[in-house]
């Protein structure tokens, strides 16, 4: 497998583990109510299966990325693994109706820039 498919495969997968983990802890904080130390919080969470999904999901995303880190130089792959901010923030508004302003577009599109700028730097002095 090339360098570049590997990277496209390990960092779509490590943001879309990333991506589930965050839906799944907002599909949970739905079923269990806001925070409260309380065991009537405690259960609920407990007895909340989305909470069983954002465990599987830190669970997979460390495994990806402690294989990506093997091979990925370490600035370009922080950043890329921060891609899953743009996605949550995407899917938060279409699944839940969460209000998706200029501003939140433009700061999504920052991370988005960083990230290509970031990639190519790094491969651009790769090839040097």
């Amino acid at each position: 497998m090339s360098r570049a498919r590997f990277y496209l495969i390990g960092f779509s997968a490590l943001v879309l583990v990333d991506t589930w983990t965050q839906l799944s802890f907002k599909l949970a904080s739905h079923r269990t109510g806001e925070f409260v130390m309380t065991s009537v919080w405690l259960k609920a969470a407990v007895a909340s299966p989305w909470i069983y999904g954002a465990i599987a999901g830190y669970l997979g995303a460390f495994f990806t990325w402690m294989t990506l880190l093997k091979h990925a130089p370490v600035g370009p792959a922080f950043a890329v693994s921060h891609l899953d901010v743009v996605t949550v923030l995407i899917l938060s508004a279409l699944l839940f109706g969460e209000h998706l302003s200029a501003l939140k577009i433009v700061g999504a599109a920052c991370i988005v820039l960083g990230i290509v700028l970031l990639s190519l730097s790094e491969s651009k002095h790769s090839h040097a």
